[in-house]
């Protein structure tokens, strides 16, 4: 891959899971505002393509780079690869991550890993790496992706729900810690978002859309990118997010079991 450096021109943002869903849309953002972009993912044939299209639509530089975050190395080599280039990266973007819908004791050890990883130790090590550097700088984005499913115990996706918990968590102190060095940092809790992250079939994707229940990745990735730049240190995008989640506290345990229950089968029909 023949490397450009145009850091010096353009202000330069790393996004993870950059090569489809909501991570594809943070990219697209930031490259329509002037952004040299790092696009990393482990889709490496999407990723090549839509780097290539980003870069000549909006005459920015990127970098595709074709990379397992869920590795306990991920980290250290992608800060390692963007202070090879002499990259000063001004925006970080933690969106990486996967969803099951199942029962803890039915997922594969491997998949329990991966999920740890992606959600929490690489994250972490990635706000470790580059927040130093902006540190030093005095000036630096960090947009970290939590959930709505942070504030509730849902069955089937205890796993997933708890990481994103830590996730808001680690987010909310690690930004007082960097306030004072110009560092902001926000944390995103959506709520459901029409991608392929649910496998929720397309029809059912654009019928939730239109009732409300779900939002589009380019919607979620404008105004959480406006947010991040606003200084914003939290975003529920969508008002009825809101209002849902300080409903769900009086949901008793039954009610919320029920409904996961019909919720999984409209996944699995």
């Amino acid at each position: 891959m023949e490397v450009q450096n145009l850091s010096s021109v353009h202000p330069v943002a790393i996004v993870t899971g950059a090569s489809s869903g909501i991570g594809l849309e943070y990219a697209r953002e930031l490259c329509s505002r002037g952004y040299d972009v790092v696009m990393v993912s482990n889709e490496e044939e999407r990723l090549t393509q839509r780097a290539g299209e980003f870069s000549q639509t909006y005459e920015v530089q990127t970098w595709p780079l074709y990379m397992d975050l869920s590795l306990p190395d991920a980290a250290e080599h992608l800060h390692g690869f963007c202070v090879a280039l002499g990259l000063q990266v001004e925006v970080l973007v933690n969106n990486a991550g996967i969803f099951r819908y199942e029962h803890v004791v039915n997922l594969s050890v491997g998949v329990v890993r991966t999920m740890l990883m992606l959600h929490m130790n690489t994250v972490v090590l990635l706000c470790r790496y580059f927040g130093e550097d902006m540190r030093k700088r005095g000036k630096g984005y960090i947009l970290n992706m939590s959930s709505m499913s942070a504030w509730f115990s849902y069955p089937d996706i205890s796993l997933y729900a708890s990481t994103k918990c830590f996730l808001k968590s680690f987010s909310r102190a690690f930004r007082l810690e960097m306030l004072d060095y110009g560092v902001n940092v926000t944390t995103v809790c959506p709520g459901a978002i029409a991608t392929d992250l649910y496998n929720l079939p397309l029809h059912l994707q654009r019928l939730a859309v239109r009732i409300g229940v779900m939002m589009k990745p380019t919607t979620l990735a404008r105004r959480a990118i406006n947010g991040m730049f606003r200084h914003r240190a939290q975003m529920i995008p969508g008002v009825i997010n809101y209002f849902f989640i300080g409903f769900m506290f009086f949901w008793p345990y039954g009610v919320v079991r029920w409904v996961m229950r019909k919720v999984k089968r409209a996944i699995e029909n």
